[in-house]
């Protein structure tokens, strides 16, 4: 599941951002493929089957590794991508916060000159030139720092709230960028948290039956409810949203979509990616439970004690 995904999104970026010829063109007479069509469909191809064998290869050459160990080994990889994202979403956007109340008060200029201020108000100028290389620090800085900032980013999304009500009953001051801000931090908290809470049991089951299983009957619903309800809805959200260009996902990150507001921030683009990352992180962290359900059903050794002190 999880190497099969990672392959598709990198097809999918393939096939929609570098436009190379889809796998299924081969069987389509109207289009007419050449030398090079056909070998950028023998590299996607490769991807696939890489993703498949590799696991195969994987699973057999550590195949007296301890189920749980892998669950662990899931999570921990999960978890880097999280917090990295955490990273790139608070460099993005207090970066976007800088630039947009500088255009608003017409400060641009004086500070990074005409020319540079005309780009910085393009979203497709923003986007690749601010926001990718600030996004590829916060993976840098999450491969440093090892904890998870969930804390720290509603701190952020409260200090945001606040200003905006200092500013706005006490200054009368009141700017769009203000309002996505909050929308932008907000999003990546709810999304990029929840594989962190599904991997401590954190949330809410309504049920009448499941409290009373035993170990290993919570083994087997846990697994048979990864797959069938939540892998599926992950592949359900990737495959509607990045399938084509003008799919909910892939259409706003590929024309780096702002808001209405021209002086709003330039990151509405990230509020869809935010989708595809809530898949990703979910996907994976779903294999890391089928993995431990797995375990518990065995009754294998190691059972991970959760916290009990989560909130619900």
């Amino acid at each position: 599941m999880v190497t099969t995904m990672v392959a598709f999104i990198v097809n999918t970026y393939f096939t929609l951002a570098l436009e190379w010829p889809v796998i299924f063109s081969i069987f389509d007479d109207k289009i007419k493929l050449d030398f090079f069509d056909y070998f950028k469909i023998f590299v996607e191809i490769m991807i696939y089957l890489i993703s498949v064998f590799s696991v195969l290869y994987y699973a057999y050459k550590y195949r007296n590794k301890s189920i749980r160990k892998d669950a662990l080994l899931l999570n921990k990889m999960v978890n880097y991508f999280i917090r990295s994202c955490f990273w790139a979403v608070v460099f993005v956007g207090l970066a976007d916060v800088i630039i947009s109340f500088l255009r608003v008060e017409d400060l641009l200029v004086s500070v990074v000159g005409q020319e540079l201020a005309t780009e910085l108000g393009r979203s497709k100028f923003r986007g690749p030139y601010v926001h990718i290389p600030l996004a590829f620090l916060g993976f840098i800085v999450g491969y440093f720092v090892k904890h998870i900032g969930f804390t720290w980013l509603a701190f952020l999304v409260v200090i945001a709230e606040l200003i905006i009500v200092i500013t706005r009953f006490v200054f009368s001051y009141e700017q769009a960028f203000q309002g996505d801000i909050v929308r932008f931090w907000y999003a990546a908290l709810f999304l990029f948290a929840s594989a962190y809470t599904l991997f401590e049991d954190g949330h809410v089951r309504v049920d009448v039956l499941y409290s009373r299983f035993t170990t290993k009957t919570k083994g087997i619903v846990n697994s048979y409810g990864s797959v069938f309800l939540g892998m599926s809805l992950c592949w359900c959200i990737l495959l509607l949203g990045m399938w084509e260009k003008t799919n909910v996902i892939v259409n706003p990150m590929l024309s780096y979509e702002s808001a209405q507001s021209g002086f709003g921030m330039y990151t509405k683009y990230w509020l869809a990616s935010f989708l595809a990352i809530f898949a990703i992180t979910m996907m994976i962290q779903f294999s890391s439970y089928l993995f431990e359900s797995f375990a518990d059903f065995k009754k294998e050794d190691g059972k991970r004690e959760l916290n009990e002190n989560l909130p619900h």
